[in-house]
């Protein structure tokens, strides 16, 4: 999701009306552990047909992103770049896609491209939002998008950039407000359906006031923009504007791990629009690319956890190519977000003029 530069400076000019949301969160049994490390390039995207990485993953040869919506959708594909960012392939939607946002390959090397953007007027969409949102899956070794639509359990519409993978192969997407809510499916994953397979709520992810410097100011702590799972399933994070959550992950329950375990938190302060985020192969670092225009660098920052055993580590997949062998109760700190979130409500009704029209 793009939002005008505009309309972002006037965010960051409002926070200071809002001190508390800029103060570090009270200790508490489930407080996150902070962790610091610079980040290094790891190389720079500069072919122009990638713009608005929205998503990231590792293969064996190099990377795998997919551009966010875009006006041309010819131009929303998704691409392979060897270990230096150079673009070796692309592989084309084969009809529309309409706001893509996150990117995962499974441990069977199933590509998953989470298709569940949907921005409402406020935040740079149009009127007319979504009555189901989709997930694109592409089998290692194949060059075909096949499309599996989802609908929101209780039918109401919402943005979402974060899409995980457990470890029995469900998808998990986490929306993008302040309320963070955590969706799984727990049936059969349909094919090239009309009616959209009902998602069920399984609890809420919570960021955390960490007062991260980041161009959304205190709203870009508390949205989220992304999420991955390592190679080995042991591990899982989720990221907003300004950080990235990390939980340990236990009998692949994804879900379980990120709503209730506790976090620990590596600073991503100032990326332009950090939207994607991936695991190294071995899980010690992190990898994050911004959603922008131009040349995007993929950065890397070392993982807060602790390494895991060299026997736990698996070697990423070459999805295109040969394939590889009751929801938790809202607690304290989330709730000067979601006053923060809906007090700016009004402010950015007078930034959306200056946001741009299209969905994205």
């Amino acid at each position: 999701m793009r939002v005008a530069a505009g309309a972002a400076a006037l965010l960051v000019l409002s926070a200071p009306a809002l001190p508390v949301l800029s103060a570090p969160a009270p200790a508490s049994a489930h407080a996150p552990t902070q962790v610091s490390g610079a980040p290094v390039e790891v190389c720079r995207i500069t072919d122009p047909t990638v713009t608005e990485v929205s998503g990231l993953a590792v293969t064996a040869t190099g990377f795998l992103v997919q551009n966010d919506s875009n006006p041309d959708p010819a131009k929303t594909r998704v691409f392979t770049l060897d270990k230096a960012c150079r673009v070796t392939g692309s592989v084309p939607y084969p009809r529309t896609a309409r706001d893509p946002e996150d990117l995962a390959v499974d441990r069977k090397g199933t590509v998953w491209i989470a298709d569940i953007g949907d921005n409402g007027p406020m935040t740079g969409g149009s009127g007319t939002r979504r009555s189901t949102v989709a997930l694109w899956t592409m089998a290692a070794g194949s060059k075909a998008l096949k499309i599996h639509r989802l609908v929101y359990p209780d039918g109401v519409p919402r943005d979402a950039e974060a899409l995980l993978i457990d470890g029995q192969g469900r998808p998990v997407i986490v929306t993008k407000d302040a309320s963070g809510e955590v969706f799984r499916l727990n049936t059969p994953l349909p094919t090239d359906n009309t009616e959209g397979a009902k998602l069920t709520k399984v609890g809420a992810f919570e960021p955390r006031r960490t007062g991260t410097s980041n161009p959304w100011g205190f709203l870009g702590v508390a949205w989220v923009t992304g999420a991955a799972v390592s190679a080995d399933g042991t591990r899982a994070v989720v990221r907003t504007y300004a950080d990235a959550y990390e939980f340990e992950v236990t009998g692949g329950d994804v879900a379980k791990a990120i709503t209730s375990g506790k976090a620990t938190v590596t600073p991503l302060p100032d990326e332009p629009q950090g939207e994607a985020i991936a695991y190294t192969p071995d899980a010690t670092g992190l990898l994050t690319v911004s959603d922008q225009d131009g040349p995007a660098v993929i950065l890397r920052y070392p993982s807060g956890l602790k390494p895991a055993p060299p026997s736990r580590a698996a070697a990423p997949a070459s999805p295109l190519g040969a394939a590889p062998p009751a929801p938790p109760a809202l607690s304290a700190p989330r709730a000067p977000l979601l006053l923060g979130a809906f007090t700016v409500v009004t402010l950015m009704l007078v930034a959306a003029i200056a946001r741009r029209a299209r969905r994205r």
